[in-house]
């Protein structure tokens, strides 16, 4: 039970720390809200395009996760966008936020926990399960995205001329996109310039959870404590309740059932927050998203991990 927790709280504590790194380099006036906005223009349009890149080029094909796995991960989330695309639009009136909100809802943390938190429950071997997996779902996750949020930035309506150029000149997705061409085409980047690809790709992260600290203005978290309940009860608790036992039901087991609930009850994305602020959404609730669902997950992860333990499923 203890191990359990310290698992959780081992995948959260860090990013706890970069965020409150930001929040008092701002506090302290080492440096300033303007400059940190212009960090993070930096940080979507040149580090995070390197680490969609790196996710998918660095995958290994071995030891593939069956095809059930793979149909129903990412069926799931497209029909979970879609189905939010519907019903969103009619509880929530502003379009800023209704993408941030439908993101906050399907777009988890799976690429930064699932690798170490499969790795602890099961093992080394079974991790690359995890990472072929992180291949499909961060491609998934990003093209629904930059679908979602360009729809929205648009007014919630599809004007073509302007959404599919916009989708298609996305940092993101471009890097998802050559990161594909490289592994199916089985390119291999040479030593010297594999180094600083990887090195680009690892700032991603880290600049994201610093300059969302730094952003954070807890009277605003006040104001939009009520979004962020429902979203998070949503994203951490409702939809694992609802989507292991439907794994299960299917016939997944074991280390595949796990990623069901890595999917589906990680908190929400770190890209998130850049992706939303610089594509016109509403940068403080995507951030406040990222930042309470990180909280939460300490105790909801721990909760399902130790639950599926006892009940035999891992």
């Amino acid at each position: 039970m203890w191990e359990s927790f310290m698992v959780a709280f081992n995948a959260v504590a860090p990013f706890l720390i970069l965020q409150g790194i930001g929040f008092l380099a701002v506090r302290t006036k080492v440096t300033d809200r303007e400059f940190m906005n212009r960090l993070n223009s930096l940080n979507y349009k040149l580090f995070f395009p390197f680490l969609m890149f790196n996710n998918i080029y660095g995958a290994k094909p071995e030891n593939m996760p069956s095809l059930k796995l793979i149909l129903f991960g990412a069926l799931s989330v497209i029909l979970l966008v879609v189905l939010l695309m519907v019903i969103v639009p009619k509880i929530v009136k502003e379009n800023p936020r209704r993408g941030v909100i439908i993101q906050g809802i399907f777009r988890s943390n799976f690429v930064i926990y699932g690798i170490p938190l499969t790795t602890f429950v099961f093992g080394t071997e079974k991790a690359s399960v995890c990472g072929m997996m992180v291949l499909i779902m961060v491609t998934i996750f990003n093209v629904s995205s930059v679908v979602v949020l360009e729809f929205f930035r648009e007014g919630g309506k599809v004007n073509w001329k302007t959404l599919l150029p916009g989708i298609a000149k996305n940092p993101l997705l471009q890097g998802c996109l050559a990161g594909l061409v490289f592994y199916l085409l089985q390119i291999r980047l040479p030593v010297f310039i594999a180094t600083p690809v990887s090195s680009l790709a690892g700032l991603a992260t880290t600049l994201a959870l610093v300059v969302l600290g730094a952003n954070l203005r807890f009277e605003e978290l006040k104001k939009n404590s009520g979004v962020v309940t429902r979203v998070l009860l949503i994203r951490l608790v409702l939809l694992p309740l609802l989507m292991v036992p439907v794994g299960y039901l299917i016939g997944l087991r074991g280390v595949e059932l796990f990623l069901v609930l890595m999917i589906f009850g990680t908190p929400v994305a770190a890209a998130s927050y850049p992706m939303a602020q610089n594509m016109g959404g509403d940068g403080q609730l995507a951030g406040q998203l990222v930042f309470v669902s990180t909280v939460a997950s300490l105790g909801t992860i721990f909760l399902f991990i130790f639950t599926m333990s006892r009940m035999g499923l891992l």
